[in-house]
């Protein structure tokens, strides 16, 4: 398939207006494709003659096409691109018909049959460039248009779109006339949707789910749209721009490959959202922000829209910063930037820190595969870290004074950075271009080391930083408490701008000075010796999560820098984590100790050693819990204890019983973990795996046999999984996933020895037959991760040498290979 390059995006929008879209979609044509026709009206600019340019359709029959009532030949599609010669200045129309395939891979119209109760949904995902299996259309997002859908549906179905839809009756359904908006905003799901409404604000809202999912929905639907009402609500104190649609439905789809989507006035999220298990209170704290996120898309992004997409961060920092703030600001959940810190931004500094690292506002995006590989940790946590910053700088007040001018000047339209920055400098005295440049325009990640002088009763406290960004950051002066030397006091919070202009007089030394405190900037820190010293003996003393946050983040980035060894950080963990209160720091602290530290960081012969460490430190969080009162640090530890279990005594007696003693009793999501994990250790079989999905034949109850069976210690069940993956063609992405999750494991390096040299080529032949969205999940979740040794290294060295895989694969491979050499150091400096 032809990539559409930013130069032939420019050319075609100077020649061309596009005005309106007709899109007649037909999903009553059987299993494999549905019918679609689309009208376009558009108009040609100048008065120089006739124009050549091109319409993009990826069918799977090309029936007709007309130009102002002329057939073209549709054999002279050449791969997604029907081109159009000779166009005279002034008003056009093409018609476009077409039978296009149903999907299995999340992208275009992915199809889904429910193994529940054997009902089938279907839903669009037309981001970033899939419309094109869709309708045909001038694919690009600064060609806004107005839209007209009809969609005819087997009986009992409904059809959501981005405005209201409406039953005209015999399976026809028509949604309501769209302002203008961008071709890959366009949104339908059809299906029997378990469906709960209500209005607000005027304006009628809807969550939306497959009906095997209705009693989950219905238990949390008062939560999921009293979320959805205070963010609503905020945003209309923050905005003064009103919600720019005509509803405002919410609909949970199966196999979603992204956390969600903001189609305007159909926000698409993946169903794993409707929990149909126990959760913790961060979980639905996540849940919330996805909400606040989507919802303010349709100001950044639905409302005004990226002109290319070199300016994605227009769409999703800011969407990412307003998800976590506003999410604080008007819900229940008000410690979301804690979360925020030990979870997303470690995505960012991860990402920052390897070669594929971009500027948060890249210059050189040339053409869509480029900037599908740029929706990242960088576009997201990076860019809502700098925003956070931009905010402590310039103050809250001017920067939505800037926001709301920039909604003013380019409502239903396109915008860039320079628009953005232009804003901004409109409501401010502040040099916004300046900072723009260093912090937009940028890599990396600076560093921020402290150095304390001076005598005892009169120290200063200097900031040194690698990097030349400016940072405002808080510095936290703690002391031990008197009463309690576990316990740490803050004495005092000095505001502190980088670069530095002179130490700043801090008086007696303390105890523990902790940088960027309040997570307000976004750069690695250290520690002087005296406060690492504290840190080891009372870190879980700090009264603030989010001050512990930081140090833990800095704990991290030392032991992924090979500054502090794996084995000290696993150390200060189980002095400190059973002291834990905040769920996102256990169970983010938890999750780098085993899926980086024990699986990666440290050597085969010492796994064992860290696993048993981190399973004492799960009994000690399991007994703290005893009482009852804090199941969701129970939940988070029984998961982790199944996780890094050693031995399958313990869990297999679990499993038996159906509860943990003291609880909690097993859900299907606790039975799947421990029967992957048993299957793991080859302390079960496929009849117990049959069984278990007997008992529990939902889609969720499929992916996680799908799981159990690749982890198997057993050359046949290798062999038949990764014959699934590779060979076959027929997984979905969910599937695919689960398979890939199973198949590599730790304790079973020698049985899928043979399979290492085999993932380069074959993953590239997948990516390459399947697309990018299999690509991902091939780079991604089948990656042999824990082969850290040369030989995996140079083997995929080897294959972005010589194989040319596609860009989305590239990518994930150069990211893979990246943390494998990172992780080769990591051990080599623990081992010198």
């Amino acid at each position: 398939m032809s990539v559409l390059t930013r130069d032939e995006a420019q050319t075609r929008a100077r020649l061309l207006d596009v005005h309106h879209y007709a899109i007649d979609l037909d999903l009553t044509r059987g299993d494999e494709t549905f019918d679609s026709r689309t009208a376009i009206r558009f108009t040609v600019r100048g008065d120089e003659g006739t124009a050549d340019t091109f319409v993009e359709v990826k069918p799977a029959q090309l029936r007709s096409v007309t130009l102002d009532g002329q057939p073209l030949d549709p054999t002279a599609l050449d791969e997604n691109r029907l081109a159009l010669k000779d166009l005279a200045p002034g008003e056009h129309e093409l018609r476009v018909e077409a039978a296009m395939h149903y999907s299995r891979t999340g992208e275009g119209m992915h199809r889904f049959t429910d193994p529940a109760d054997g009902e089938t949904y279907v839903y669009t995902q037309l981001f970033l460039d899939d419309v094109q299996r869709v309708y045909a259309a001038f694919d690009q997002p600064d060609l806004k248009a107005v839209f007209d859908l009809t969609v005819t549906a087997p009986e009992g179905w409904t059809v959501l779109a981005n405005g209201v839809t409406e039953d005209t009756g015999q399976g026809r359904w028509k949604a309501a006339t769209t302002p203008l908006i961008s071709t890959y905003l366009v949104a339908v799901a059809a299906g029997p949707w378990h469906s709960v409404r209500t209005e607000h604000r005027g304006l009628p809202f809807g969550i939306h789910c497959r009906r095997s999912l209705a009693p989950h929905l219905d238990t949390d639907a008062d939560e999921l749209l009293d979320v959805t009402r205070a963010c609503f609500d905020r945003y209309h104190e923050k905005f003064k721009e009103p919600y720019p649609f005509d509803s405002y439905d919410q609909a949970f789809v199966p196999e979603f490959n992204a956390g969600a989507m903001e189609n305007p006035g159909l926000v698409t999220f993946r169903d794993e959202f409707v929990f149909r298990s126990a959760v913790t209170e961060t979980q639905r704290q996540t849940r919330a922000m996805v909400i606040a996120h989507e919802m303010a898309h349709m100001w950044f992004g639905d409302l005004v829209t990226l002109r290319w997409w070199d300016d994605i961060w227009l769409n999703e920092s800011f969407a990412e910063y307003m998800g976590y703030q506003t999410t604080a600001e008007a819900t229940r959940f008000t410690d979301t930037w804690t979360d925020f810190g030990v979870t997303r931004k470690a995505w960012g500094y991860d990402a920052d820190q390897r070669p594929s690292t971009h500027p948060v506002a890249p210059e050189d995006v040339q053409d869509t595969a480029s900037a599908l590989l740029n929706f990242d940790g960088i576009s997201y946590a990076k860019g809502a870290s700098a925003l956070r910053q931009l905010v402590a700088w310039l103050g809250e007040k001017d920067f939505l004074a800037g926001i709301n001018i920039h909604f003013e000047r380019h409502r239903f339209a396109n915008a860039s950075l320079a628009d953005f920055i232009d804003s901004l400098a409109a409501a401010t005295d502040r040099d916004v271009h300046a900072w723009a440049d260093a912090w937009l325009r940028t890599t990396g990640v600076d560093t921020l080391v402290p150095a304390v002088t001076g005598d005892n009763g009169s120290r200063a406290l200097t900031v040194r930083r690698t990097g030349e960004r400016p940072h405002r950051i808080a510095v936290g002066l703690y002391d031990q408490d008197p009463g309690d030397e576990g316990l740490l006091t803050p004495r005092e919070r000095l505001d502190i701008d980088l670069p530095q202009a002179e130490p700043r007089p801090i008086g007696k030394l303390p105890a523990l000075v902790v940088l960027n405190d309040g997570d307000l900037s976004y750069a690695k820190i250290r520690f002087d010796a005296d406060s690492f010293r504290t840190l080891r003996e009372s870190l879980s003393g700090l009264p603030d999560p989010l001050t512990r946050a930081v140090v833990w983040n800095a704990l991290r980035d030392a032991v992924r820098d090979g500054d502090l060894p794996a084995a000290t950080y696993l150390d200060i963990a189980r002095t400190h984590l059973p002291h834990e209160t905040d769920l996102a720091l256990v169970d983010g602290v938890l999750a780098f100790a085993s899926g980086q530290i024990a699986d990666r960081y440290v050597t085969p012969e010492q796994r064992p050693a860290a696993l048993s460490t981190l399973a004492e430190l799960c009994r000690d969080l399991i007994r703290r819990t005893e009482d009852g009162d804090h199941p969701g640090l129970r939940l988070i530890a029984v998961r982790h204890r199944i996780a890094t279990a050693a031995h399958p005594d313990t869990i297999a007696a679990w499993l038996a019983d159906g509860t943990v003693p003291g609880g909690p009793e097993l859900d299907p999501e606790l039975r799947w973990r421990i029967l992957t994990r048993l299957a793991v250790l080859g302390a079960t079989d496929e009849a117990a795996i049959a069984a278990e999905l007997a008992n529990d034949p939902s889609a969720t109850g499929q992916e996680g046999a799908a799981r159990c069976r690749a982890a198997l210690p057993d050359t046949e069940a290798k062999a038949r999984a990764w014959e699934a993956m590779f060979a076959s063609d027929d997984l979905s992405n969910y599937l695919f996933t689960a398979t890939a999750q199973g198949f590599w494991q730790p304790e079973q390096a020698d049985l899928v020895r043979d399979y290492v040299p085999r993932y380069y080529p074959e993953a590239v032949a997948l990516a390459a037959r399947r697309g990018p969205a299999i690509a991902d999940a091939a780079g991604r979740w089948a990656f042999p991760a824990h082969a850290v040794d040369a030989d995996t290294l140079r083997l995929g060295q080897e294959c972005l040498a010589d194989a040319d895989p596609i860009p989305a694969l590239r990518r994930k491979l150069t990211d893979q290979l990246d943390d494998l050499a990172r992780a080769l150091r990591v051990r080599e400096a623990g081992t010198a």
